[in-house]
């Protein structure tokens, strides 16, 4: 998670809140760094990772993709009503774009607050939002094809063909 972010980060930031798309490995040092403040006595740090298997199938790896101009200006929006309902010193969220190997993260989302109830509401409410809100879509990539999502359904998109020609309508990720 402490790799180093590259220039290939697209932004928005505003006092307190930033929000960032990148193709480049997450960083947690980063996101905790953009949150920390003296007048925050709690902070809150959820890293969403690619896990190996889904509905008994082996996950080879996710994919994501976006139209960053609209997603970068949904994930503002949660970061500020987030930000005001919680009372929040600051707010990051970083979500990771292109293949994302099992094991490593594919977003980041770092609050911090006064007090630690506020700050993990925030982080809790702050991930089911963009979940919900976002527009970006994955590929959840098996041994014997891939199938995409919204993340705000959860349900099973349209089948990728697999090598062999065959379809799969199975969904995994996480």
């Amino acid at each position: 998670m402490d790799n180093s972010e590259s220039s290939d980060e697209q932004s928005l930031s505003l006092p307190s809140i930033h929000v960032s798309l990148t193709s480049s490995p997450l960083s947690a040092t980063t996101a905790l760094s953009r949150i920390k403040s003296p007048k925050a006595g709690a902070v809150v740090l959820f890293a969403g990772c690619t896990r190996d298997t889904f509905n008994s199938k082996s996950v080879l790896h996710l994919t994501y993709s976006c139209y960053a101009a609209l997603a970068l200006r949904s994930m503002q929006k949660i970061a500020k009503e987030v930000h005001e309902k919680h009372g929040l010193v600051a707010i990051s969220i970083t979500h990771r774009l292109g293949q994302v190997d099992v094991g490593e993260e594919s977003v980041l989302i770092a609050v911090s607050a006064p007090h630690r109830a506020a700050a993990w509401r925030a982080g809790e409410e702050c991930l089911e939002l963009v979940k919900e809100r976002v527009e970006i879509w994955k590929e959840e990539r098996f041994e014997d094809g891939g199938v995409w999502r919204s993340n705000r359904d959860g349900q099973a998109g349209v089948p990728v063909e697999s090598a062999k020609g065959e379809s799969d309508e199975a969904g995994g990720g996480k």
